[in-house]
Parts: structure tokens; C-alpha cells; sequence
């Protein structure tokens, strides 16, 4: 087999997402579990990063297979088409995340899966620990590797992942780039990839147990498909009351 930046690419992002599997099982059964006790209870499941993380979030928001339940916690300001070192700079601002959290009811029986790849900004450390002081779950999605390699910018001194109820580790290398090109710059980042992964996996396996139990869950399907977009009105029309955005 040629040994070409797309193969070596492939490589360590499957690489991660094996070693997802076989390392976190208790993680991934734990977060799990609190996904499909939310569900059952009739809860929300809210997903919140800044930068690219905020891809993250939008990757459950309204999508085709996933679950209707699901709510992105999303600032423009911390998203990169106003501004990306603007963002960069924002999301080390302290006080922003609760002011981001007065348009959505985070509350009791709710999970909050928040996403930094380094988890050392304001702006996550203060959306978990304002999450949690409202009764919800808190869930990480993070690199355990980058955060053993950094300090904190919280006046806390604690990184997203001491703050958090459970921790799922992306397995990304230190400073997320993993594939070494040309004279050895880095480039082919994983923490999107292995944290898109690990949130579908984790929704899906809850839907899934669930089901097995009797409880069915609200699942768009692509409006795309033909003769779906009745149903996928239908769908909006039933949580269009809960859903910021929908």
C-alpha cells in the first residue's frame, strides 16, 4: 500500500475512533445511559461549543437521523463568519456563557454535551459549571491529551474536563493537527471528526435502548427523500414550541 498523506490521514482517524471504542466503553455506556434517561423523561439533549466546536453542536440541530430532541446552544459571536480571531478572542471572555444560556431553558433532567478540544476558555468551563448549578448532566467532549499539555484561562484554574459530570476524550493529538506533511508541518485535524463520531454514536445507541424497551424517540429523516416532507413538517410542527431555531 502507498504510504500517501491521505492514507496515513485515514489511518490515525480510524485509529482514534478504534481506540474510542475499546478504551472509553464505561464513558460511552454512562453517557449513554443519561441520553436515554433524558429522553425517556422527555427531556433535552443541548450541545454548546465555540469556534470549530461549534460544528459540533450544529451536527444534532435538525438533522437528518438524528433525534428532534436535541438543541444546539449556539452565539453567533462565537462562530467564526463574524469574526474568526473576534471568536478566538470572545470565547476567553468570562460571564459570557451564562448570558448565552438566558435563551435556553437548561434545567434538571437535561444532558449538556459541551465540545473544546482543549477545554481551557472561559466560555466552556463556565457553560458546564452553569449547566451543572441548573440540574443538568454535563458531559465533556474533549482532548485529554491537549488538556495534560496546558494550563487553564478560567479564574477557576480548572480545565472542562474537572468540571464536567462525564468525559468523553476525542483521542486527539496535542494541538489536533495529526498528520505531518511536507517539512514537518502538521495539518489534518480529528477532534470533528472523532467528536461528530462519538456524539452520533452515543444519541443512537440511547434511541436504540430505548427502543428495545418500548420507548420510541422522535427521529427526523431527510426532508430530501421523496415523499418526506410531510413528515418532516409534522415533526417540526411538534417541537417548534421547544426547539429555539426550529
Amino acid at each position: 500500500m502507498i504510504d500517501t498523506p491521505r492514507q496515513r490521514y485515514r489511518n490515525q482517524v480510524v485509529g482514534i475512533i478504534d481506540r474510542v471504542l475499546t478504551e472509553q466503553v464505561a464513558s460511552l455506556d454512562a453517557a449513554r445511559d443519561a441520553v436515554a434517561a433524558a429522553l425517556a423523561a422527555d427531556r433535552l439533549i443541548y450541545v454548546a461549543g465555540s469556534g470549530h466546536s461549534h460544528l459540533i453542536a450544529e451536527e444534532v440541530f435538525y438533522r437528518a437521523g438524528g433525534i428532534a430532541a436535541a438543541q444546539a446552544i449556539l452565539d453567533p459571536d462565537l462562530m467564526l463568519h463574524l469574526g474568526a480571531e473576534r471568536s478566538t478572542l470572545l470565547e476567553r471572555e468570562e460571564g459570557r456563557a451564562e448570558r448565552v444560556l438566558a435563551d435556553y431553558p437548561v434545567g434538571p433532567g437535561d444532558v449538556v454535551f459541551i465540545a473544546s478540544n482543549s477545554g481551557r476558555n472561559a466560555y466552556p468551563i463556565e457553560m458546564a459549571l452553569a449547566c451543572r448549578a441548573r440540574g443538568a448532566t454535563t458531559i465533556a467532549l474533549t482532548s485529554m491529551r491537549h488538556a495534560a499539555a496546558i494550563t487553564s484561562r478560567h479564574g477557576s484554574g480548572k480545565l472542562l474536563y474537572q468540571v464536567t459530570d462525564l468525559v468523553l476524550d476525542n483521542g486527539g493529538e496535542y494541538g489536533d493537527a495529526a498528520l505531518v506533511v511536507g517539512h514537518e508541518r502538521r495539518m489534518g485535524p480529528t477532534s470533528t471528526i472523532a467528536g461528530v463520531f462519538i456524539l452520533n454514536t452515543v444519541v443512537a445507541e440511547a434511541v436504540d435502548k430505548l427502543a428495545a424497551g418500548g420507548v420510541e424517540v422522535d427521529v427526523y429523516q431527510s426532508a430530501n427523500m421523496q415523499g418526506a416532507e410531510a413528515a418532516a413538517e409534522e415533526m417540526i410542527r411538534r417541537w417548534q414550541s421547544r426547539i429555539r431555531g426550529l
